[in-house]
C-alpha cells in the first residue's frame, strides 16, 4: 500500500498557496494516497476547486481564535491518526502551526514539510505580533524535518530572522499548470468591449486579492499620472470598499474597473496592455507569472521574491514600493513604446514556460516525499 500524504493548508483562497496544494494532492496520488485538509475561505476571498480533490474540512480559521484553534489541533491529530499518515505537508502560517502541533502529538509522530509561500512575517501584522509570530515560528522549525522556501529570496529573509538552519532550508519554486495561459495569442477584444473600451484605448490591469498588502493605493496614485489610461482591477477581498472610496475622491471612477474574480484570466488579460503589481510584499507573485505566460508586459515592485520572477529589462521592469511617480513613469515607457513591451513580454513567455510548469515541481515533491518517508522507515527498522 502507497504510503500517505496528510496536506494542510489553511484556506484554498484564490491565490498561489491554494493551486498548489490542489495541483500536488491530484498529481501526487498515483505516489502517495494523499488526503487534503483545509479551513473555509472569507466570503469575498473565493475558493478555488478540483473536481478530482475531495477536500477534508478542519476548523482551521485565519484569525486566531483559541477555541477553534485548539479544535483545529485535534481535528488535524486525528486525521493523521484515521489515515495512518506517515508525513504532513502544511502551507500558510495558520496550517502550518496547527499541523505540526498536530503531527507532534500524534501518538506515531510523521514526517513534516512545511513551505513558506512568501513573505509572511512581514507587512501583513502589527510590530508585536509579528515578533510574536517569528518566535512561534522559530520553535516550530525545530520540530519540522524540512522548510520550503518558493524563492532565494524568502529563504534568505527567514535564515535572517533565525527561522531554520541553512541545511534544513530547501528553495522549491512554484509550479503551475501554464497552458491555458501560453495558449492565448493576442486579445480578441471581448473583455475591452465589457468594459465600454476601443482597441486603442490603454488599458492596464492588476489581478489578485483586494488586501492592503497589495497597495491598490499606490496603484490608483500612479493612475493619476496616466491620464487617459484604464485600469481593471480582477479580484476582490476587504479593501474593496476602500478603493472604491479613493476611486471616487481621486476623480478616477470613470477610467477605474473592478470586475471581481474572473473565470477567463487568460483571455483577460490578453486583452491588456500592461499588467501591474504593487505589493509592498510579496513571495513568488502567480499574477505575475500567468501574465507572463500570457505574453503580456509587466511592471511590478521590487519586493521579496519578483525578482525571483522578473529580471529587471528583460523580462519586465521593476519599480520601487509605494512610488506611485516611478510606477507611472515604468507603466507609460511600455504604453508609448510598443516594440520594447512586445520584447519583454516574449521573453518572459519563455523564461516562465521553462522555469515555473507543473511538471518540474511534481517531480521534485514527489522525490522529497520518497526521500524523507524512506528515511523515517530506516530509522523504524
Amino acid at each position: 500500500m502507497s504510503p500517505t500524504v496528510l496536506r494542510v493548508v489553511t484556506r484554498l483562497n484564490i491565490g498561489g498557496p491554494a493551486r498548489q496544494a490542489l495541483l500536488l494532492t491530484r498529481a501526487l496520488g498515483e505516489n502517495f494516497q494523499t488526503v487534503l485538509a483545509a479551513g473555509h475561505p472569507a466570503r469575498l476571498e473565493g475558493e478555488l476547486q478540483d473536481p478530482d480533490v475531495v477536500v477534508r474540512r478542519v476548523p482551521l480559521t485565519r484569525p486566531i481564535r483559541p477555541d477553534a484553534d485548539i479544535a483545529a489541533v485535534l481535528a488535524v491529530r486525528r486525521l493523521i491518526r484515521s489515515t495512518g499518515a506517515r508525513l504532513v505537508h502544511t502551507h500558510m502560517a495558520k496550517a502550518g502551526t496547527i499541523g505540526r502541533v498536530a503531527a507532534a502529538l500524534a501518538p506515531e509522530k510523521p514526517r513534516t514539510v512545511h513551505t513558506f509561500h512568501g513573505h509572511v512575517l512581514d507587512g501583513y501584522f502589527s510590530p508585536p505580533l509579528q515578533r510574536a509570530f517569528v518566535e512561534i515560528e522559530r520553535r516550530l522549525a525545530k520540530q519540522t524535518d524540512v522548510l520550503l522556501a518558493v524563492s532565494p529570496e524568502v529563504r534568505n529573509s527567514l535564515l535572517e530572522l533565525g527561522i531554520g538552519r541553512p541545511d534544513q532550508i530547501q528553495v522549491l519554486p512554484v509550479g503551475l499548470d501554464l497552458s491555458p495561459y501560453l495558449a492565448v495569442g493576442s486579445g480578441t477584444g471581448a473583455f475591452r468591449a465589457e468594459l465600454g473600451l476601443g482597441p486603442r484605448t490603454p488599458l492596464i490591469g492588476s489581478a489578485g486579492r483586494l488586501v492592503p498588502v497589495k497597495d491598490h493605493s499606490t496603484l490608483l496614485r500612479a493612475m493619476e499620472r496616466l491620464p487617459g489610461v484604464h485600469l481593471a482591477l480582477m479580484g476582490d477581498g476587504e479593501t474593496r470598499p476602500r478603493i472604491e472610496a479613493e476611486s471616487r475622491a481621486r476623480g478616477l471612477t470613470d477610467r477605474v474597473h473592478l470586475v471581481g474574480w474572473r473565470h477567463d484570466l487568460p483571455a483577460v488579460l490578453a486583452d491588456l496592455d500592461v499588467l501591474v503589481l504593487t505589493s509592498i510584499n510579496e513571495g513568488t507573485p502567480v499574477a505575475l507569472i500567468e501574465g507572463l505566460a500570457a505574453s503580456r508586459p509587466v511592471v511590478a515592485t521590487d519586493v521579496g521574491g519578483v525578482r525571483h520572477v522578473i529580471e529587471h529589462g528583460r523580462t519586465g521592469l521593476l519599480a520601487p514600493a509605494r512610488d506611485d511617480q516611478f510606477i507611472a513613469h515604468r507603466i507609460a515607457t511600455l504604453l508609448s513604446n510598443p516594440d520594447m513591451a512586445t520584447g519583454l513580454a516574449q521573453a518572459g513567455r519563455r523564461d516562465v514556460s521553462l522555469r515555473f510548469g507543473d511538471q518540474r515541481l511534481v517531480n521534485e515533491m514527489r522525490d522529497l516525499y520518497q526521500d524523507l518517508i524512506a528515511t523515517r522507515a530506516g530509522c523504524a527498522r
